[in-house]
């Protein structure tokens, strides 16, 4: 039977413990290097030991192993650093290793002795090219003309490695589903493919989910708001000491916009784009490295190059070749002061000169304008000869479908891939698509490679001397978790976050709105700064609501006393949430500010579609019934008094000044009137504790790889918490209702869940638990057994 009976069993046996606290480069290289590198590193091998590596290290000497893993105490390497025989002790000359540095490598040696993948006090043997190169493709085997399986193939062969088994159909929907989309099969969808008979089935299903944009775009949004840090709530957005880049994010993905358009966007940003590189300004003091320049070198290196830029941050690296001046020389870049260069948090008085870190495929011009500068390293980033860029991102897209990147860590593109052909192909392949991102990610799921059974654990995550075998388990991210959870208990929730506007922007949508002003003419001062204020009256709750803002030359948005959000950037339409807006009376205040060294036009547009219940719309424009006043609010979109001074605004006559503008309010309209998906995603809401315990990250900090297992405080707090318990709880009755008996109810959720049908031991188990009846205590227990069930919790 494949059912397990207990979800205690699952997480004793699933879940590891929690992570280690030993930082590897900072606190144990040094160690290593001080008192060990005279006879064990580098081409010193005393007595037959060498810690250049990992693998070195656990050898041991002439004399047998140092250390034995699993082992508490009596390790040789330990004793030999405390000891007081001057003929066994180690260093045999000068000062002793203190003690509080043999504290840190005992707890190294308990914690399992981590490493840095591709780390070697040695020289490496290893350089990653810089760039491109298209490898030639091996013959074709077997009628397997997909080019990752004919590089693959020989690999399987010169390996000597059998080809995994052929996923079945089932099997196939449910991972490339929940890959491609984030979200389960329903039961109709598996059993329509597993009943088509036409040879080109799996072809038309990767083309027909790709196209499904909307999904596609609210499951990617979770690989990129961790990539990319963005998030709705947290710290910096509540002082403004960061800018979400939420809806120039999830547009991009929408529309599938090409890598390296999206690139050149997030380095050299639009205003809706700029919250990536503006990073995140720390309240209080704050270590050199954490500066906003600093956090830029190593945000645009890690993402974009793979490349650990925070140890050059604070000085040369110890795990690479990355030096402290090139870190720095990133940094100056974006900076719009003098920086000056900090080593270990100590000013040195050199100051940092701009540069790009691969000068053979240009330079930046370091006496430019930061705006200058930052379109010169877009240039830089995505030229066609930085083979760099194109082989982190594919590397991405593999770890992201087959369970572990062709480079291991996906951070430390200085790795030797298992695979350079692959990787190589990967990487050209992306580039003669256009970058496009769906392309390379169909031609993976069409290989046999990723249709094929996944291979056990032991089989595929060595740490060392990795051996491709096939692709690997991967456990649901947390939003396709809660996604699932929601999609067979029908308790999604009624909106997502007020900030994010979603759907696939709708086409021929007509301005409606008109430019106002203080007068007809439009004229105003240079620095004129005006409030104008609507009154909107709301007849039921919104099921969403989306506004399009332009003003000549800069506003900033209220309504209700929150500010949406604000802009300088003349001749642009934002799109902005009116997720606050309630039923009665609302207020929209917009701040709105002219610009100029004299007199000039003035203008401000607005316009917002207002979804109802049943369907229904209500259109808000920018018209004569809007007011104006010379009064200005404060940060929070209140007056200290109630200005006595409020006037009718008036439509600009000339309203062919801003004809320029339109188009840029034509498209924005388009995704203000998109119509949002029925259901929600849990990407587009705001974390909770279930999130949190099943690995959603703060976004903080850039989060490339999410934990492959869960600690063991999150799987109680997941077996335990009280989100989860309401979801099922309130999943189980609504179930309860809409079957009219057991084994329709335990067919029908088990499907759902497993996108196969029960086996009869499983049936006859579950229709035990929930009992004749199917009482809702009985199928909530059965809807727990289901959630913790390995088969549920990863896409195999």
């Amino acid at each position: 039977m494949r059912l397990l009976p207990s979800a205690l069993v699952f997480l004793s046996v699933s879940y590891g413990s929690l992570g280690a606290a030993i930082d590897f480069a900072h606190q144990i290289v040094p160690v290593l290097r001080e008192h060990c590198a005279d006879c064990h590193l580098g081409d010193k091998k005393k007595g037959g030991f060498s810690m250049n590596t990992r693998e070195d290290l656990l050898a041991g000497s002439e004399n047998g192993a140092v250390l034995s893993l699993g082992k508490v105490e009596g390790h040789l390497l330990i004793e030999v650093l405390t000891t007081k025989d001057k003929d066994v002790q180690m260093p045999p000359k000068g000062a002793r290793v203190p003690e509080e540095k043999i504290a840190l490598l005992r707890k190294w040696i308990e914690e399992g002795v981590l490493w840095e993948d591709g780390f070697t006090f040695g020289k490496s043997a290893y350089e990653p090219p810089l760039k491109p190169r298209l490898p030639k493709l091996p013959p074709v085997v077997d009628g397997r003309t997909n080019p990752i399986d004919r590089i693959l193939d020989k690999y399987l062969v010169d390996h000597k490695v059998p080809r995994p088994k052929p996923l079945n159909d089932a099997g196939f929907i449910r991972r490339l589903t929940l890959d491609f989309v984030g979200v389960l099969p329903t039961s109709a969808e598996v059993d329509a493919f597993v009943n088509d008979k036409k040879a080109d089935k799996r072809a038309r299903l990767i083309k027909s989910t790709l196209e499904r944009r909307v999904d596609y775009a609210e499951h990617w949004l979770t690989f990129w708001n961790d990539l990319l840090r963005n998030d709705y709530v947290g710290t910096g957005y509540i002082d403004g000491g960061r800018k979400p880049i939420t809806n120039w994010l999830y547009q991009a993905l929408v529309t599938n916009k090409p890598y390296d358009q999206f690139a050149r966007e997030l380095l050299s940003p639009t205003p809706e784009s700029e919250g990536f590189i503006f990073g995140i300004k720390w309240r209080g003091g704050v270590n050199a490295s954490q500066v906003r320049e600093v956090q830029f070198s190593q945000s645009i290196s890690q993402v974009f190059l793979g490349i650990n830029m925070k140890c050059a941050s604070c000085h040369d690296s110890f795990i690479d070749r990355w030096k402290l001046d090139e870190a720095y020389g990133l940094a100056a870049i974006y900076a719009e002061q003098p920086l000056e260069i900090n080593r270990c948090d100590k000013p040195t008085g050199r100051t940092a000169q701009a540069a790009w870190i691969f000068p053979e495929l240009g330079t930046v011009d370091a006496k430019a304008p930061q705006p200058e500068r930052l379109k010169q390293l877009a240039r830089l980033m995505t030229h066609p000869e930085n083979g760099r860029f194109t082989r982190t991102m594919v590397n991405r897209l593999w770890h992201r479908l087959m369970g572990r990147g062709i480079v291991h860590p996906v951070d430390a593109m200085g790795t030797e891939p298992w695979s350079e052909d692959l990787l190589d192909y990967l990487a050209s392949y992306l580039v003669e698509q256009k970058h496009d991102l769906k392309a390379v990610l169909a031609l993976i799921a069409g290989s046999q490679a990723y249709q094929s059974e996944c291979v056990t654990s032991a089989e595929g995550n060595e740490v060392s001397h990795y051996v491709y075998r096939g692709p690997i388990a991967k456990r649901l991210t947390a939003e396709q978790f809660v996604d699932a959870v929601w999609q067979i208990t029908g308790t999604a929730p009624a909106a997502a976050h007020k900030s994010v506007v979603r759907g696939r922007p709708e086409l021929g949508v007509k301005p409606a709105g008109r430019w106002i002003w203080a007068n007809a003419s439009g004229h105003a001062e240079a620095g004129e700064t005006l409030t104008f204020r609507k009154m909107v009256e709301v007849k039921g709750a919104p099921t969403s609501a989306s506004a399009v803002i332009s003003v000549d030359n800069g506003y900033e948005i209220f309504l209700n006393g929150a500010s949406l959000g604000k802009d300088e950037d003349l001749g642009t339409a934002e799109v902005v949430s009116l997720g606050g807006l309630k039923p009665g009376k609302n207020y929209v205040l917009v701040v709105a500010k002219n610009a100029g060294n004299g007199p000039n036009k003035a203008g401000v547009y607005f316009e917002a579609n207002v979804v109802l219940p049943g369907g229904k719309s209500q259109a808000i424009t920018s018209d004569g019934t809007w007011e104006w006043s010379r009064s200005l609010p404060d940060a929070k979109g209140k007056f200290a008094r109630a200005p006595e001074d409020w006037q009718r605004a008036h439509v600009v006559k000339a309203q062919q000044t801003w004809d320029g503008f339109m188009p840029s309010i034509t498209q924005a309209l388009g995704r203000a009137h998109a119509k949002a998906p029925e259901r929600v995603r849990a990407s587009v809401v705001q974390s909770d504790l279930l999130q949190r315990a099943l690995g959603r990250p703060n976004r903080e900090q850039i989060v490339t790889v999410r934990p492959e297992n869960l600690t063991t405080l999150e799987a109680i707090d997941l077996a335990n918490g009280n989100i989860l318990a309401g979801l099922l709880k309130r999943g189980a009755v609504d179930l309860q209702q809409r079957y009219p008996a057991t084994p329709e109810l335990v067919q029908g959720v088990f499907r759902k869940a497993l996108s196969r049908a029960p086996t009869p031991d499983e049936a006859a188990l579950l229709i035990e638990m929930v009992g004749g009846k199917h009482e809702s205590q009985g199928v909530e227990d059965m809807l727990w057994m289901l959630m913790l069930l390995p088969e549920f919790q990863f896409v195999r």
